[in-house]
């Protein structure tokens, strides 16, 4: 199986991503969120590790690569805790900027300042996901992962180096983050241009890890997603009606500040203003 492939996880009408290719340096991930949906489909995916002969196979795809957009990452965080001392990821990075690509990044973690160099000599963006400005709650929700002041602040230095940068508010969760206005408007202050929304979507395990976690928010929501939400594949989502309301909300804020928006996996792209995981914020390769 090649490193480097194209990106359609899900493999359904709901993913409305743009053509691109993704690619994984790390089976796994550390951050250990607890809505996260990858560990009811990959197995022991908090023993996060590195893809078996990493490099050699990486220099033997990349000449490959024809101008694409190349995804990392989509399943684990190219930024695990282990990333600062391995340095696998800026080593992927090295190999990727020598090739013929456009690079997206999507991590919760402020360490992808360290390659602020690689990533300026290609077309390149990052997108971050903060799913709450509160460090507190965030420590709950994403125990292993840095915090979101340290992530806004990371995200402000890439802006100011001429890296283009998209957040993620990612899942929104009713009764926890679905009112992000102060996030918005901080945003906006540091020249965040896109933002892309998903609601919480129910799966056995991350719904075991959020009842546990968040007891008091399970209750109320519990109705919402057992008696009212819609089945679809092997997830719980709120309502539809629900969705709109909630993401529509979103999009507003993200208007009323100059900001693009797109939502994922919810079958409602009308609602986004341009491409949903802010992949439009990169050049053309050349420009």
């Amino acid at each position: 199986m090649p490193l480097i492939s194209s990106f359609d996880p899900w493999q359904s009408g709901l993913c409305t991503c743009p053509q691109k290719l993704t690619f994984n340096p790390y089976t796994g991930c550390d951050h250990k969120c607890i809505y996260c949906y990858a560990t009811s489909y990959i197995v022991s995916f908090n023993e996060c590790k590195p893809k078996k002969d990493l490099l050699e196979r990486l220099r033997c795809e990349a000449p490959k690569l024809r101008g694409e957009l190349v995804s990392l990452s989509n399943s684990s965080d190219p930024y695990p805790k282990a990333e600062q001392y391995t340095g696998l990821t800026r080593q992927c990075l090295e190999v990727l900027v020598k090739s013929n690509c456009r690079i997206q990044i999507i991590t919760k973690s402020n360490l992808i300042v360290r390659d602020d160099d690689l990533l300026k000599q290609v077309p390149s963006t990052v997108a971050f996901t903060i799913t709450t400005d509160d460090d507190q709650l965030a420590k709950t929700l994403e125990p292993n992962a840095p915090s979101p002041s340290h992530r806004l602040n990371a995200a402000q230095d890439l802006i100011r180096q001429g890296i283009p940068v998209s957040i993620r508010i990612d899942p929104i969760i009713p009764f926890v983050n679905d009112q992000p206005q102060k996030l918005i408007k901080t945003l906006a202050a540091i020249g965040v241009k896109h933002v892309t929304c998903s609601t919480y979507k129910v799966k056995p395990d991350n719904w075991k890890r959020l009842s546990t976690s968040l007891r008091d928010i399970a209750e109320k929501l519990e109705p919402l997603y057992f008696k009212e939400g819609e089945r679809v594949g092997g997830n719980i989502l709120l309502h539809r009606d629900l969705r709109m309301k909630i993401l529509k909300n979103v999009r507003d804020l993200a208007d009323e500040k100059g900001l693009k928006f797109g939502c994922c996996r919810e079958g409602l792209e009308r609602l986004n203003t341009a491409s949903c995981d802010g992949s439009w914020l990169l050049p053309a390769l050349g420009v």
